[in-house]
């Protein structure tokens, strides 16, 4: 291991361990122990056990999810299973004044902000969902890929503009780097300086295409140097690991420059954030993948298992032990099912599927709206709805 906890290429590591032989920042090893010579971020115990907390939170949420969407409760639905440090880690080292541009996976994200009862409506089809993580600094969810970079910049440029003291982090997959709007963003970002995170999740597949069919640099990283400014790799499933390089990182996007070539006084400098980690489960409730990949490809990342790294360093460092993980667990079922209760006692609307589409409904939509509507008056909202 190098001085900064990054795995030493040349060295040999633990055969269980996918990323031992990886150029990659870390701080626990697969077990959850601190890395030689690694610098664990100055946290209290409480602010680590609530790292941990927002894990399995997130876990259970991403299991009942799944449960619900194959029950027909809720939409297809996007798992996140093993990505869950990268997302917890790094929105605990943003300020809650900072915005998150969220892809669809980063459900962590959403539970350590505190919005989880307002997010899950979204996912049974009610655009409150996403107008309640809004007022969180979460902008709503964005399924076209890439589609929500530029946007993410140019409110990261307004900020600046604006001398407001707040960064952007973006959240993508690798595929997204393979998008017209990805590189437009990240040009935009390194011309203007403006303070933008690129969180770039490399969960080893874009839906069914992998990693080596993706790009042929060696790292998606190095995409950043063409672009002006640093990119970094860390082990995405490190709670620690992903926290710290993104404290670094939005800390040189508010004082401005980098380590090697400060900026000028009052600029501010993007990074591009690499978390390498595996996907566990399918790309979404709509994908089976097992008709692209083995199990035997998934078994050797559960050893990283981010909630069991993040718990085996708790107790390794004497901060949690039975009774307190035991407790955790039962609170993340409680909030999980809370939040369920409140999204199904919400009454649907069938006038809110033509809202938010058109500024004005065009002639052919409206009277569609119209006689719908027309007919749940005449019927009753009960002949519509269908048979449990």
């Amino acid at each position: 291991m190098d001085e900064n906890g990054a795995a030493d290429a040349g060295s040999p590591g633990p055969a269980a361990d996918p990323l031992a032989d990886e150029d990659v920042f870390r701080v626990l090893d697969a077990d959850g122990r601190p890395l030689p010579d690694a610098t664990i971020p100055d946290l209290s115990d409480e602010r680590f056990r609530a790292i941990y907390r927002d894990l399995v939170v997130t876990r259970r949420f991403d299991e009942r999810a799944v449960s619900l969407q194959r029950q027909g409760r809720i939409g297809t639905y996007a798992p996140c299973a093993g990505q869950e440090g990268s997302a917890v880690g790094s929105t605990h080292a943003l300020a809650d004044r900072d915005l998150i541009s969220y892809q669809y996976r980063e459900h962590g994200a959403v539970v350590v902000r505190d919005l989880l009862t307002e997010y899950l409506p979204y996912w049974m089809g009610h655009e409150s969902g996403t107008e309640a993580i809004a007022g969180g600094n979460v902008f709503p969810l964005n399924i076209g890929i890439a589609a929500h970079l530029p946007h993410a910049v140019g409110a990261a440029w307004a900020f600046d503009y604006r001398d407001d003291d707040r960064v952007v982090a973006v959240h993508f997959g690798d595929g997204a780097t393979s998008e017209g709007d990805f590189h437009e963003a990240m040009n935009f970002a390194g011309v203007f300086d403006t303070p933008t995170l690129f969180c770039c999740h490399n969960n080893g597949w874009a839906i069914s295409i992998p990693e080596a069919r993706q790009t042929a640099s060696d790292t998606f990283a190095a995409k950043a140097t063409a672009y002006g400014f640093d990119g970094v790799r860390v082990d995405g499933m490190d709670p620690l690991a992903s926290y710290a390089v993104t404290l670094e990182a939005a800390e040189q996007a508010r004082e401005g420059g980098s380590a090697d070539e400060p900026a000028g006084d009052g600029a501010t400098r993007p990074a591009l954030i690499e978390f390498v980690e595996y996907r566990f489960g399918a790309h979404t409730t709509a994908d089976d993948p097992t008709a692209y990949r083995d199990a035997d490809d998934v078994d050797p990342w559960r050893v990283l298992d981010p909630v069991d790294r993040m718990e085996g360093f708790l107790r390794e460092t004497g901060r949690i032990d039975d009774e307190g993980v035991a407790s955790i667990r039962e609170e993340a079922d409680a909030i999980v099912a809370d939040a369920i209760d409140f999204a199904e006692s919400i009454a649907p609307d069938p006038a809110d599927m033509f809202d938010d589409a058109y500024a004005d409904l065009p002639p052919e939509v409206r009277r569609q709206r119209d006689e719908l509507l027309a007919a749940v008056d005449e019927h009753g909202a009960e002949s519509f709805r269908r048979e449990e």
